[in-house]
């Protein structure tokens, strides 16, 4: 299976971590690699933007910086992994992250977006940054988000909470089992509740996940507990868990996880990777 995956950058230290993560995880697998600099806001925010006749010049010098800053960053990719199984591209874009973000992953028919939580501000407080926390709640392709200075690229567990209550898409779940076979990892598949009974959708939406995992070794397990978000936050912990994915749908826990007020104040703290899965229909 090669594999389409899109690097958005702000030049930051979080940013080349996402990229030096995603470089070696895959080192086995066929790749193509888009590294894009969508530099829209940093144009407008220009401190030399100071009135419209200096709107072209500046618009140039941001454009020029941006290209450079990518050309840079592809020497030191090129340097850094020289894997004849990668192609690496480069798009320098006036346009929002999001935006361009949507434009390529339609375009290029993107499998996966890598990124790291937080880019420049990298502010402590907060779980993701605004850049990706944009890009998770409205760029329609899984999202693949590493924290700062992670660097774990041989996962063994890979943690799969779900409610079985929506019909998952086939392409994203086989993103999944790519993660998993590439180091063998095995796939836990957690449903938090009292009951241990499905109902008939669940129960089907259950055998749809594990066929389509066949491949891989997946543990279906079913945790008593009154709050989803403690849940999983302690299997985290007790399990050893290198990896958490999502499906990021309306009232999904993703979604409550971005944002908190809707649920527990309890925060994953999130110091592994999250894969979220938006569960699109995109060909």
């Amino acid at each position: 299976m090669m594999l389409s995956i899109l690097f958005p950058t702000d030049f930051s230290d979080n940013a080349m971590n996402a990229i030096s993560y995603a470089l070696e995880y895959f080192k086995y697998q066929k790749a193509v690699f888009y590294f894009m600099h969508a530099y829209q806001n940093e144009f407008y925010d220009h401190d030399d933007l100071t009135s419209r006749e200096f709107f072209d010049d500046v618009l140039q010098r941001v454009k020029t910086q941006s290209e450079a800053d990518l050309a840079q960053l592809l020497k030191k990719v090129n340097a850094m992994s020289p894997n004849p199984h990668f192609t690496y591209h480069t798009i320098s874009a006036n346009n929002t992250l999001v935006e361009e973000a949507n434009r390529i992953a339609d375009s290029k028919n993107i499998d996966l977006i890598v990124m790291g939580t937080k880019g420049k501000s990298d502010a402590r407080n907060i779980l993701f940054g605004s850049q990706t926390f944009q890009v998770l709640k409205y760029v329609q392709c899984p999202v693949l988000a590493i924290p700062s200075n992670y660097n774990n690229t041989q996962p063994k567990r890979i943690l799969f909470p779900t409610n079985y209550m929506m019909p998952y898409k086939r392409r994203e779940l086989k993103l999944l089992s790519v993660f998993a076979k590439s180091y063998r990892s095995s796939i836990d598949v957690l449903y938090v509740s009292k009951h241990q009974k499905l109902s008939l959708r669940q129960e089907d939406n259950k055998a749809f996940i594990a066929d389509t995992l066949a491949d891989n070794a997946v543990n279906f397990i079913i945790e008593d507990g009154k709050s989803i978000a403690e849940t999983i936050t302690t299997y985290i912990k007790t399990h050893n868990i290198d990896i958490i994915t999502m499906v990021n749908t309306q009232h999904s826990f993703l979604e409550d996880m971005l944002f908190p007020s809707q649920i527990d104040k309890v925060s994953l703290g999130l110091d592994i990777p999250l894969l979220a899965m938006q569960n699109t229909a995109r060909c």
